[in-house]
Parts: structure tokens; C-alpha cells; sequence
């Protein structure tokens, strides 16, 4: 049985044959551990001079809000290579954006900054291997010791990309493509999930009247700075496209990517359905090979399955098109919608995604497994393989801090 809260995120089926092993994640920071790898090249060019790069560390919060910190100490900004969320206890690499320029090495209660030299160039996605777990799993009805399909599992875009416990993101990602950015403010505001707090479900119903918002001002915490932020706009100016556009550039991105997120997950499952081979591409596929680059199949090893990702520029020359064509149909969305002459800097070009997880290092001790992912793969895809967990956002432990 798929839980709902997986329907609701676009992910239909499991591919492992493995019952689950129960318990749950994240019931301490330190039981979800994540450590970004930079290819040993760039690490090589590490010199003294060019641009300031860092190490961040951090637990209970998440990449933007640390940079944010970070900004208001310094003034300065930096750039990270991904976004990594406060529900664990995590290591990766930031840079600043000018020549030469560094800030002092900081560190406080929930971060730590740390640098570590500079680059001719600033971090790229090109410079990033990958990501290395290491999760323990607390009262599994029994020993997961034996799982062993970490090689077939697919590449479905997590819970934290669409809100975990309150999956609205693509929502409103939809919204924004189809150009309902009053819908797009009310669910930000407003939109409610079984899995949210009392509290913050008590908020939200309240928001979902717009008389109420000058009130609601006053009753949201600090913890909704994007809804403080909506709010206050929509009180000034009462014009929902201005509120969005006062968002950070990233999150305006995210709800973007976050729709292209939703319909890769349905192409991924309903693909598998019809009965179509996902873990070895064949002739006329699209695939990456063992350095990232895109190109047909061929015969070279350790190549991988691509996928399309929707967006203006969208690829239709592969077996998936149909599939693909469906879902964006039911959805009554086009591919051209993807691209937003309102604001082009959150327009969405599309591409390709691998269709299964790339999972190296494999082990396991006791209740602890440790692995290495490919950039941009979601470790809590692997451990709901692992789990099959009734309840995932129970499963992952949200709420739950030592």
C-alpha cells in the first residue's frame, strides 16, 4: 500500500522486492548525517588566492536560513551547491561570489563557518561528486542487515521538495505556470495538511480568509518568514504577482522546480506501470555516462538512464514522450507555460534526470546504513525503500529532536 502522503507527491509504487524493516529516522539530529564530496580535482586546485571557499556546518536549520545569517553578520553573500534541511546534522561547501574577498571563520549554536582556501573559479555543480549518509534508523520491528537492492531504486524527488509534512510547493508551482499567482499566495498562506502542527494549522485556516490578514500579521511566528513577507505585500498592494516576486529568488525557483519535480515522479511511475525497462537504457535512450555527460546509448559501461524533465525546452524524441504527454494533458499544462515573460528569471528550461539512484558504498552496522549518492538524489528515497514505512512523515520524525 502507498501511503497518501507519497500519492500526493507524484510517487506510486515501490521497486524493491524487500517487506520493510519499520522504525523511523531523525529522532536525533546526529542519526541523519550528510557530507557533500567535492571531486578530489577541485579539491587539488585549492590555491591562496581567487574565491573565498568554506565549509558550513550546521544542525536544526536549513542551507538558506544559515546563508541568511551569515549575510546579515557579514554583509556578504555566498553561494552553495545545494540545499540541505534542518532536520539533520550536515557538512557542505559554500563560496563567496568575489575575487579575493573572505570573512572571518564563525560559529554559533546551530553553524559553523570554516574556510578552507580559494578557487580560480566560484563552485560549480561540476565541482560536486556527490553526497555521503550515514542514517540511523531507531526501533526497526527487525534487522535490515540483509537489504540488498540499493541498485534498484528510483530517482523520485523526496519529501523535502515538496514541503515534507506539508507537501504544497509543487502546488503552487502548478499555480505559478498557469498563472494563477492568487492561488499561489493562498496556498502559501494557507494550504493545510493532516501531517502540520496544531498550531500552524489553526494559522493557516485562519489566512485562508483575506480579511483576516492584517490580523494574521500579528499571530504567524518567526518560523513563516516567507509568509510574513507575502502577507505584508498583499496588505500594501493587494496584487498577489508583486507579493511573489518580493520572495528570495531561490524560493520563487523552488516552487518551479518543484512542479517539474512532481511530473518527473508521475513519468517515473506510470512508466514503470506500462511495463517499460528503467534500470538499463536501450537503444535510442538518452543517457549519462560515468562523468555526467549527456549523450545517446551506446556501449560503453556504467552508462544511465536519462529522463526528461519538463520544461520550455523540453526533449520529446524518447519513449517517455508519451507517457509524459499524458500526465501534462491531465494537468492541462504545456511546456511553454514553463517559460514566464512576467519573470524570466524564474522561467524553466528542463532537461534530464537519471531514472533510477546511483547508490555506492553501501554498508550497513547494526541499525546505521551509510551510503554515497549522485548529486541532486534524495537519501530519504533509499530509506523508504529500506522502512516501507505506514506513515512516512512519522517514519522520518519531523518533530522529533534530541
Amino acid at each position: 500500500m502507498i501511503p497518501k502522503i507519497d500519492s500526493d507527491i507524484g510517487i506510486s509504487v515501490y521497486t524493491t522486492k524487500y517487506p520493510g524493516c519499520g522504525g523511523r529516522i531523525r529522532a536525533c539530529h546526529d542519526d541523519f548525517r550528510v557530507f557533500e564530496v567535492l571531486s578530489q580535482k577541485t579539491l587539488d586546485s585549492i590555491s591562496q588566492e581567487g574565491f573565498a571557499i568554506y565549509k558550513l556546518k550546521k544542525s536544526g536549520i536549513d542551507t538558506n536560513h544559515a546563508l541568511e545569517i551569515i549575510f546579515k553578520k557579514f554583509g556578504v553573500r555566498l553561494k552553495a551547491l545545494g540545499l540541505k534541511d534542518s532536520s539533520a546534522v550536515t557538512e557542505q561547501f559554500v563560496c563567496s561570489l568575489g575575487q579575493n574577498k573572505s570573512i572571518p571563520n564563525y560559529t554559533d549554536g546551530k553553524i559553523s563557518l570554516e574556510k578552507i582556501g580559494f578557487l580560480k573559479k566560484p563552485l560549480s555543480a561540476k565541482d560536486m561528486i556527490g553526497n555521503q549518509f550515514v542514517i540511523k534508523v531507531t526501533d526497526p520491528k527487525q534487522s535490515f542487515s540483509d537489504f540488498a537492492e540499493h541498485d534498484r531504486i528510483f530517482n523520485f524527488y523526496g519529501y523535502q521538495r515538496f514541503g515534507s509534512k506539508r507537501p504544497v510547493t509543487h502546488l503552487i508551482g502548478k499555480a505559478l505556470v498557469q498563472r494563477r499567482f492568487g492561488d499561489a499566495i493562498t496556498l502559501l498562506l494557507s494550504f493545510t495538511s493532516e501531517h502540520d502542527s496544531e498550531e500552524n494549522t489553526k494559522v493557516r485556516k485562519f489566512m485562508s480568509d483575506e480579511s483576516h490578514y492584517s490580523e494574521a500579521l500579528g499571530m504567524i511566528s518567526h518560523k513563516m518568514d516567507l509568509e510574513r513577507i507575502a502577507l505584508q505585500e498583499m496588505l500594501e498592494n493587494k496584487n498577489p504577482q508583486k507579493a511573489f516576486q518580493k520572495l528570495p529568488l531561490s524560493i520563487r525557483r523552488l516552487f518551479v522546480d518543484a512542479y517539474q519535480s512532481f511530473i518527473f515522479n508521475l513519468t517515473l511511475g506510470r512508466a514503470f506501470e506500462y511495463g517499460e525497462e528503467l534500470f538499463r537504457p536501450q537503444d535510442g535512450d538518452i543517457c549519462y555516462d560515468k562523468n555526467a555527460i549527456l549523450g545517446k546509448y551506446g556501449i560503453e559501461q556504467n552508462q544511465q538512464l536519462a529522463i526528461p524533465m519538463v520544461g520550455h525546452s523540453y526533449f520529446k524524441k524518447t519513449r517517455f514522450d508519451t507517457h509524459i504527454s499524458k500526465i501534462l494533458q491531465d494537468e492541462q499544462v504545456n511546456p511553454k507555460d514553463f517559460f514566464f515573460k512576467e519573470m524570466q528569471e524564474i522561467s524553466a528550461e528542463g532537461g534530464f534526470r537519471t531514472a533510477s539512484i546511483l547508490c555506492t558504498n553501501f554498508s550497513i552496522e547494526k541499525n546505521t546504513v551509510s551510503f554515497t549518492l549522485q548529486r541532486g538524489s534524495f537519501a530519504t528515497m533509499v530509506m523508504r525503500e529500506i522502512i516501507k514505512p505506514d506513515d512516512p512523515p512519522s517514519s522520518q520524525a519531523f518533530k522529533r529532536f534530541c
